[in-house]
């Protein structure tokens, strides 16, 4: 029973690791493993967990889930609130920094009202909402920054190329708003936030995480490097609290570098790579959507960019392709993890949610984007 609980609990990381060491039967470890990990993407997820975590002991969560309960009464007024903060939020700062910085404030609510179905399908709903919404601009996931620059877009043809399917599938997450129930917020003990009551005795360190916060996001936007965010992020934890390295989610950073092993391997087996160039002179878009379920979209559009010169097919298909399954964005494996965490939380529940919610989507906007562009 034990080693089922065990497995339920960690099913994520148990499958990604499986994948990852059953590819290198096929691609034996070596040297080149190391070019396999996207370690700019490990150093900001180490980072902004880190401060994440420095709020959520401050009890900054908690604050603002007291502010939001009192002025905003339901739980489906709530979902439009975070669904526009993910979707409007990730086109400046990633997906993953918008879902890493929400997703806890959505437990923190949720888990002072008891509604469990209502923070299932909200978190849901986020996760949908920040893939969808960080599509938007070039900056806003790794796989748009990449295609940016490998077939060397103008900024007019991105836009033109991606916005219909901004517009669209923002009025498809408005219409799924109702598949979250319209129940009032009441929750048995509110925090004080008459007087912001964590300001008075934590003034200061709130200050220093509120500056790594904003070094974190400048490091999202290029202004500064990874290797110096880490520094300066390191510093200040070992300087107030050491004992946040352990609330930072370790077990989230090694699925990433498990699925960064096992999609590193795929690139190199000769019979996959075949593969891709059999079915990418059919439709690139479906083809890089396929893709990306198995691997996640960030890896497929490396991948797949070596074997056609449809670049903007390509840059939908990656996109289009982070609904799906749990790996499909690894932005969305962030959402699940915050979630499991919530003593609300149902994983299997969840799971099927997830999964139902996501392919109605993708088939949705595979169908919209075939009548746009062919």
């Amino acid at each position: 029973m034990k080693a089922i609980a065990f497995c339920k609990k960690h099913a994520v990381l148990l499958i990604a690791a499986i994948a990852a060491i059953l590819s290198m039967f096929w691609v034996p470890p070596n040297v080149e493993y190391l070019d396999y990990l996207d370690v700019p993407v490990l150093i900001l997820l180490f980072c902004l967990m880190a401060v994440v975590a420095g709020l959520r002991k401050l009890g900054v969560f908690q604050q603002i889930a007291g502010i939001c309960c009192k002025h905003v009464k339901t739980a489906r007024k709530l979902a439009f609130l975070m669904l526009h903060l993910c979707f409007f939020l990730s086109m400046l700062v990633t997906n993953d920094v918008a879902l890493i910085t929400l997703v806890p404030l959505t437990c923190s609510i949720f888990e002072q009202t008891n509604q469990q179905k209502s923070l299932m399908r909200i978190v849901v709903i986020e996760a949908a909402a920040a893939n969808l919404g960080s599509m938007a601009t070039p900056i806003g996931n790794p796989q748009n920054l990449y295609l940016y620059h490998y077939y060397h877009f103008s900024t007019g043809t991105f836009f033109q190329t991606i916005l219909p399917m901004v517009l669209v599938s923002y009025i498809l997450l408005l219409f799924s708003l109702l598949l979250v129930p319209n129940l009032p917020l009441q929750t048995a003990s509110l925090p004080d936030t008459s007087a912001f009551s964590f300001l008075s005795t934590q003034k200061k360190p709130l200050i220093l995480y509120l500056l790594l916060a904003v070094f974190c996001l400048a490091t999202v936007g290029g202004w500064v490097t990874h290797s110096v965010c880490l520094c300066v992020v390191l510093l200040g934890v070992l300087l107030t609290d050491r004992k946040l390295l352990l609330c930072v989610d370790w077990e989230l950073l090694l699925t990433f570098v498990c699925f960064f092993l096992f999609s590193g391997n795929l690139q190199h087996i000769e019979t996959i790579r075949h593969a891709m160039t059999y079915f990418l002179s059919g439709n690139v878009c479906l083809t890089s959507a396929i893709v990306s379920q198995v691997i996640s979209n960030v890896p497929a559009a490396v991948l797949l960019s070596g074997f056609t010169e449809q670049g903007r097919a390509l840059l939908l298909g990656v996109n289009i392709g982070g609904l799906g399954t749990p790996i499909a964005s690894l932005a969305s494996l962030i959402a699940y993890q915050y979630y499991a965490k919530s003593k609300l939380a149902r994983n299997g529940q969840y799971m099927l949610f997830f999964l139902g919610y996501q392919f109605i989507g993708l088939f949705l906007l595979l169908a919209v984007q075939n009548l746009l562009f062919h």
